[in-house]
């Protein structure tokens, strides 16, 4: 049996994954989940995912939630083919560097660039209440701040982790791509090193196809 992702082509998280299976070439069924009747928070996918959550990837009879898991999982299932998008574990020095930059951009990208989201897309779309602009303020700063940082870094190497393309860059760009559509590119646009890494990113076959190149 092959992969089937339970999720979304319309959630953030379900195209972390998507990105990681065109990076490996992999081909995988989708269940799209009806989030319009709360499929998501039913008996019968929260078996699957007990906090109702999107996406979860489905490998014969074995379930794994949360996209960054997902994305690691397949990158290792599929080691031998596509893009490497993780060093092996064995080489400790390079291993404990992509997960630093995975934690980096959990710890310090994703929580402001998904704030904007929901305050300026998944907020008034849910029916929570209009945007809250200082709320957007505060999380656009703490982008700028942290974005600052991406720069210097990036001004030494050419991805988050090192000279090697890794999922730790790839998980990047989903609430990325959305936050540069509500108005806010000139935040990385204002940091070179930024900018150009994103850029390219963006500009991956991988990232085209999951996007249709929108």
């Amino acid at each position: 049996m092959g992969l089937t992702v339970h999720g979304s082509p319309y959630s953030t998280c379900s195209l972390r994954v998507f990105t990681a299976l065109a990076e490996k070439g992999v081909e995988a069924d989708l269940r799209t989940l009806d989030f319009a009747t709360a499929e998501h928070k039913q008996p019968e996918f929260l078996k699957l995912q007990p906090f109702g959550k999107v996406p979860v990837l489905e490998d014969d009879g074995f379930f794994v939630f949360e996209s960054r898991a997902i994305a690691k999982y397949i990158a290792k299932k599929y080691a031998g083919q596509g893009t490497k998008l993780m060093p092996d574990e064995s080489d400790l020095k390079a291993y404990g560097l992509f997960e630093q930059a995975c934690s980096i951009e959990q710890s310090y990208f994703d929580g402001p660039a998904s704030g904007i989201c929901f305050e300026k897309v998944f907020k008034p779309m849910k029916g929570l209440g209009a945007t809250d602009e200082e709320v957007v303020k505060k999380h656009a700063a703490n982008l700028d701040a942290a974005l600052a940082v991406y720069d210097g870094i990036l001004a030494k190497q050419k991805y988050l982790a090192g000279d090697e393309l890794t999922l730790a860059d790839l998980f990047h760009l989903p609430y990325g791509k959305m936050v540069k559509g509500q108005g806010f590119g000139d935040i990385f646009a204002k940091y070179p090193n930024v900018n150009k890494w994103f850029d390219g990113l963006e500009a991956r076959e991988s990232w085209q196809k999951v996007t249709g190149g929108k």
